[in-house]
């Protein structure tokens, strides 16, 4: 076993890696505007203006224009891109790559959202709170709180919990105190 793979086993030691890990990703990345529980999983490319709300994670690999805030507990799997709309490509007589850039549209990833691998999120989309983003899907458009979308482009498939009193129940925790974290062990593989 690696001895950073030991130190996670440990809840002490790994709070103390964790801790360093933070200020690593603040002092790496210069993002100013992320909760001090905000965790990155690896190597990205993150926009400085990023904001993150508490408990939130970006995985490995992932890609973030400028613009972008996610809120408390949500989740980025690996390989995520938030990115597009940076193009001007509809002036006549003008190549695209002369055309300039429009302004970026704010990106807003509520609270408690899980964006599956390989996804890709369209600048300037709303995604509600609560909501899943299955693996590899392609987000064109606004995606409604407690809904599951998938696919190319995005679509809905369901809702998040059977009833509107979970849902309920479930924003009532979102807009509560912030619940204490339980932490999440590697796993071990056999």
């Amino acid at each position: 076993m690696d001895i950073i793979f030991q130190l996670k086993q440990n809840n002490h030691l790994a709070f103390v890696y964790r801790f360093f890990k933070r200020l690593f990703i603040k002092y790496i990345y210069g993002l100013k505007n992320v909760h001090k529980t905000f965790n990155i999983g690896g190597k990205c490319k993150i926009s400085k203006d990023f904001e993150a709300g508490e408990y939130s994670y970006v995985g490995n690999n992932c890609l973030i224009y400028p613009g972008v805030s996610i809120g408390r507990y949500t989740m980025l799997a690996q390989n995520v891109q938030i990115i597009g709309a940076d193009h001007n490509y509809n002036i006549p007589g003008i190549p695209s790559t002369f055309s300039g850039r429009p302004n970026l549209k704010k990106t807003s990833i509520g609270r408690d959202v899980w964006i599956g691998a390989n996804s890709i999120v369209m600048a300037g989309v709303k995604i509600g709170d609560g909501s899943i983003i299955a693996a590899g899907s392609i987000v064109t458009k606004d995606v409604d709180s407690f809904t599951i979308v998938a696919g190319i482009p995005a679509k809905f498939l369901r809702r998040r919990f059977d009833s509107f009193d979970d849902e309920s129940t479930h924003l009532n925790m979102l807009d509560g105190e912030l619940l204490k974290n339980v932490r999440n062990k590697p796993v071990i593989v056999n």
